[in-house]
């Protein structure tokens, strides 16, 4: 069973097999230079390579690596650090379940190490919401209940995650068994991502300082952090640029809209007190509310940090306005800013930042 949770450490199998070790994360931490060792390496390499790097062939460090590397991505705390290793590490999985589901060996040999589709599908408490077609014309086809599908493919890139270009039929979307398997991918991507970053008790983050200030270089020579630490406007999304433009106007937003744009904008890196001027201009505005309520979003007074609605979610709800070509090519409204701000120039960002700084100080 070791092997097993050391191949899949987001089961949660695995945490309750990380539960029974004999010794707690400190000490881990503290003596057991093989893990945090493999630790680092998952978490680099995920940086690096967009992978978790070679397996250790011990697999109570196999194991016990995931929970430590998972406390390293918490000390450097960066979004965009969490987002390529929860990926590096949803593919490292995708890897290995598709080899076991084409094993052709008896399960038996498996048992100890592999996984099947249903047990999968049971982790993500998918069984209910994933119907196989089993037709003569289909053999290998499913659908999958649209409130399952539109969460889990709302990062996927390609027009043929739209909603749009599904053939939609009785609340069910049709879709093949390897589409079902990157949708899996994506559950096990989510289930990384849940929770990071979260506070690391001070012994644990004075061991491991070591070990974070190398992952912080990594990411400074990478360049990975900016687009989420920078607001231009210019290059907002067009469906962004349009709620900003009403909010501008004193406009009305609806619920669906407003959480949109404060979800966005938050997620860039806008203070509380930034966007609750923004709404000022609003002949409703109550700052207490627009504050609460933008608290909330961030995370501050509530468990979830909540990210931006995807593109299928923005167009269900009529936000979806004034697409571009990069438009076409993206699932979500962060990847199309990320995407501009990559192909920006640094000196015209620079030039912006200096820019808005002497706005700013006029104001003042």
């Amino acid at each position: 069973m070791k092997r097993l949770h050391a191949r899949y450490p987001f089961l949660e199998g695995a945490r309750e097999a990380v539960a029974t070790e004999a010794v707690d994360l400190a000490t881990i931490v503290e003596q057991d230079g093989a893990v945090v060792d493999r630790a680092r390496e998952r978490v680099l390499s995920s940086l690096e390579d967009g992978e978790t790097g070679e397996p250790s062939r011990d697999s109570r460090v196999e194991l016990l690596s995931y929970p430590v590397a998972r406390v390293l991505v918490s000390l450097v705390a960066e979004r965009m650090l969490i987002r390529k290793y929860a990926r590096a590490e949803a593919e490292a999985a995708f890897d290995r379940f598709t080899a076991d589901f084409t094993d052709t060996t008896e399960l038996k040999s498996v048992e100890s190490s592999g996984v099947d589709l249903e047990d999968l599908l049971a982790e993500f408490d998918l069984v209910d919401a994933v119907h196989p077609i089993g037709d003569v014309d289909d053999p290998d086809g499913y659908r999958i209940d649209v409130g399952a599908y539109l969460p889990l493919s709302s990062d996927l890139w390609g027009d043929e995650w739209l909603l749009v270009n599904r053939a939609l039929a009785d609340g069910r979307v049709p879709i093949s068994e390897a589409e079902l398997l990157t949708l899996v991918r994506e559950a096990v991507r989510e289930r990384v991502e849940d929770g990071l970053p979260f506070d690391v008790p001070e012994s644990i983050a004075e061991s491991l300082e070591p070990e974070a200030q190398a992952v912080r270089e990594v990411l400074a020579d990478l360049d990975l952090t900016r687009e989420i630490d920078t607001v231009v406007p210019d290059l907002f999304p067009p469906c962004m640029k349009a709620l900003l433009d009403d909010i501008q106007k004193g406009e009305h937003l609806p619920h669906h809209s407003r959480f949109a744009i404060t979800s966005f904008l938050t997620s860039i890196g806008m203070e509380t007190d930034e966007i609750v001027d923004l709404y000022r201009v609003n002949s409703s505005f109550g700052e207490e509310m627009t504050r609460y309520q933008t608290d909330h979003i961030r995370g501050d007074t509530s468990p979830t940090d909540y990210s931006p609605p995807s593109c299928a979610t923005m167009q269900s709800y009529g936000d979806c306005v004034n697409k571009d070509d990069l438009c076409e090519r993206i699932p979500h409204p962060m990847a199309y800013y990320e995407n501009r701000i990559d192909d920006a120039d640094d000196d015209d960002l620079e030039d912006w930042r200096e820019g808005n700084a002497e706005d700013e100080e006029a104001d003042a």
